[in-house]
């Protein structure tokens, strides 16, 4: 058979993953017979089929499966590789460090003060997302370095533990349940996540839900529509839950930090905690990632033992917001170190 062309995986790639030739015609800016005929001369090179095709569905076969995995694997390479490349190629180098904003356990100002005092660090850039693009903008070059706190898709990358924190369930102040001091997963049935599955299920630590994904009506409760769009920041999610319209599991420090008179926070005692990781590119080499890595473990494992001594009691301060984690703001940095190592923000 011939090499495989990057085209020849795009079209592969957007046909399995829509199992609809047209829309995936759409989504790739062409008409459905080129497509077709794409696909049936891929077919052809390979020796097996990869689609069974019926007039009512498109369906992937076994030999499919497989060529998907790897397609995905294989275009995110070619990615990946153009993309440090003209990184490398900046006349000012740059770490790209991809996070959510908010989910750092309220740590990163000391993150980055730590890493500035390393002899390899270098200006940072944020590359703020939405849950679960973390560690997709480290496979195909968008970032160098991730903090996240739920490792959605490990592949092709090295992962370092930070720290653990608490959640508690936000939910209307309004909510019958929120006169109760704690509760437990049991208590919240009825009741649903922002991605709409029921809250009893635990549901994945946390976020605002992926794009494109609608908040449906709850569940039980029914006096409450919902959102038809989705939820885009914390903001939004945090007057869904006012109104009653959802419920979510937020890790302790951001509850702290966004305090507010229409939500409750309660503890639920059989909850499993945000496990927040470092990660980075298996095959990356930089001694400037190194240095972010070394700094932000050993600002974790200081942080830890006070995070888990923290009483779970979200209460509004009297003078203004406190600190995510109950301790002290990290010191500015200086002029000095500002100018040398800047940091500088991409959505």
């Amino acid at each position: 058979m011939n090499d495989l062309e990057s085209r020849q995986l795009r079209y592969f790639v957007a046909v399995a993953e829509e199992l609809n030739f047209g829309r995936a015609a759409e989504r790739l800016g062409m008409a459905q017979p080129p497509l077709s005929r794409a696909i049936r001369e891929l077919e052809r090179g390979l020796g097996v089929r990869l689609f069974e095709r019926t007039t009512r569905q498109v369906a992937l076969t076994a030999a499919g499966e497989v060529l998907l995995r790897d397609a995905r694997t294989a275009l995110e390479a070619i990615t990946a590789a153009a993309r440090r490349a003209a990184h490398a190629g900046r006349p000012v180098p740059e770490l790209r460090l991809a996070l959510k904003a908010d989910f750092d356990a309220g740590l990163l100002p000391r993150f980055l003060a730590a890493y500035r005092r390393e002899d390899a660090a270098i200006p940072v850039e944020l590359v703020l997302g939405g849950r679960g693009e973390q560690e997709a903008a480290l496979r195909d070059g968008g970032a160098d370095v991730a903090v996240v706190p739920e490792l959605t898709d490990p592949r092709g990358l090295d992962v370092e533990p930070l720290l653990t924190e608490p959640r508690l369930v936000a939910l209307a102040a309004s909510d019958p349940l929120a006169a109760r001091p704690s509760l437990t997963l049991a208590d919240l049935a009825g009741r649903v996540l922002p991605d709409g599955r029921p809250a009893e299920e635990g549901g994945p630590p946390p976020g605002p839900q992926h794009a494109g994904t609608p908040v449906p009506p709850p569940a039980a409760r029914g006096s409450f529509a919902g959102s038809r769009r989705p939820v885009r920041d914390l903001m939004e999610l945090f007057s869904l839950v006012e109104l009653g319209g959802v419920i979510w599991f937020v890790p302790v420090s951001i509850a702290r930090r966004h305090v507010r008179p229409g939500i409750a926070y309660r503890a639920v005692t059989d909850l499993p905690p945000a496990e927040f990781v470092v990660a980075w590119p298996q095959d990356c080499r930089s001694p400037a990632v190194a240095a972010f890595v070394r700094a932000a473990t050993a600002v974790a494992a200081a942080a830890q033992p006070v995070i888990t001594a923290q009483p779970l009691d979200v209460v509004e301060p009297a003078g203004g917001a406190q600190r995510a984690d109950g301790a002290a703001a990290a010191p500015a940095p200086g002029a000095g170190s500002s100018m040398m190592n800047p940091v500088t923000v991409r959505r």
